[in-house]
């Protein structure tokens, strides 16, 4: 037996006046998906405990199979790890965005006008982090390049008590009352205010202005974290695996988790990512070995971040055509065995545009013990109707898995 978790990043949402009351999940045309909810278990989730904040990082854990009420030590440490970053146990590592600020006034009169500064290119972005680590890197801090807007700063030694602010949380507001807080916060608001004055005007941010595009003109300091210990997933649960994703917080969860990472060329975590691409390298390693593969789109969550109606419906059917119905068809084909777990992480309501708690959506699909349930369709809704629910999301890897 072959098992593929297929994680549509935020796909669930709330129902919207512009789609008839309909949730995104409901109103897409996702016959793939829909197959897999009536030929298989479908219920709701509950990812994320009430005791933690809603976001990918404990979303994923909690989906891979690992209580993050347990293992979740901030969101950076697992992006560290994707980026080579060997973190000590005195260490606190941070995500640092890339964002554009309006331009207004002081900085703490400045809004959040674009957390992803226009999804600003992977070769633009390193010239600004380079930038950065040359005017406010030390060896008590330093900056990592990641992946267009995403990167990481690592202090040494940093005090643990912190109050940060996710940039997507706050698209159109002021900053002034989400700006760091914590003993060590007089320091990372001066880095960046200073970020401000290096960035505004670098040549970089001149051409994009001119081209009409946003500058990132500041990093934004958040999701801060120690390195976590995660027993390995062959351990728990006696599979080989891999995680296909293109965002370095995934990557990382995999890595802690004893996963291989598989590169996909033209992932790029957004709505333009290679979907295709990330179906066949899953078929490719599950007949090549692995038992066990975990692949992620991100595209879903940062159309509904970014308030995109018409680009997270679009998002859905392409996973829907690009990536389940070519993976079951090609898994059918070669004769695979295989279990199918599909799954949205989180909610990221298009309204809020943020992450919710609310309980996922969920559908396992056995080729080898497929039922007949030709009425279900793959949304919240539907899922709710089942009555199957799961309180303790990181425990439905045992139910997909060892079939408990």
């Amino acid at each position: 037996m072959k098992f593929l978790v297929i994680v549509g990043d935020g796909m669930a949402d709330y129902p919207m006046d512009q789609l008839e009351k309909r949730t995104v999940l409901q109103y897409a045309d996702t016959p793939g998906f829909d197959r897999l909810a009536s030929e298989g278990e479908l219920g709701l989730a509950r990812t994320i405990p009430d005791q933690l904040p809603p976001g990918s990082d404990t979303a994923n854990l909690s989906v891979m199979g690992y209580d993050p009420l347990r293992y979740y030590t901030g969101r950076s440490p697992f992006e560290a790890a994707s980026l080579g970053g060997e973190l000590s146990p005195d260490d606190v590592s941070f995500r640092c965005n890339l964002v554009t600020l309006s331009p207004e006034g002081s900085y703490a009169d400045k809004s959040m006008k674009d957390y992803c500064a226009g999804e600003i290119s992977n070769e633009e972005a390193e010239i600004l982090i380079e930038e950065v680590k040359k005017k406010l890197g030390n060896d008590e801090i330093e900056f990592f390049c990641g992946f267009n807007y995403r990167h990481l700063m690592v202090w040494h030694g940093a005090p643990e008590d912190w109050k940060l602010t996710p940039p997507h949380d706050i698209s159109g507001k002021k900053i002034a009352e989400h700006l760091p807080g914590g003993s060590g916060s007089a320091k990372v608001r001066a880095m960046m205010e200073r970020s401000f004055e290096i960035l505004a005007d670098h040549p970089v941010n001149r051409k994009r202005v001119e081209k009409g595009l946003n500058p990132a003109n500041s990093i934004w300091i958040w999701g801060d974290g120690k390195k976590p210990l995660l027993p390995p997933f062959e351990e728990k649960y006696g599979l080989k695996g891999s995680v296909i994703s293109a965002v370095d917080l995934v990557k990382g969860i995999g890595l802690f988790a004893g996963l291989k990472l598989i590169q996909v060329e033209g992932a790029t975590g957004n709505i333009d990512t290679n979907y295709s691409g990330k179906a066949e390298a899953a078929v490719e390693a599950l007949k090549k070995g692995d038992d066990f593969v975990y692949l992620h789109i991100e595209a879903p969550d940062e159309c509904s971040h970014r308030f995109e109606t018409e680009n997270k419906i679009k998002a859905i059917e392409m996973i829907d055509s690009l990536v389940v119905r070519r993976i079951r068809a090609d898994l059918e084909q070669e004769g695979i065995d295989h279990s199918i777990l599909l799954i949205t992480d989180h909610a990221t309501p298009l309204s809020l545009g943020t992450h919710t708690r609310d309980p996922v959506p969920f559908a396992i699909y056995r080729s080898s013990n497929p039922i007949n349930k030709p009425a279900r369709t793959f949304d919240e809704d539907c899922a709710a109707k089942t009555g199957l629910f799961l309180g303790e999301g990181y425990l439905l890897m045992d139910r997909f898995i060892k079939q408990e």
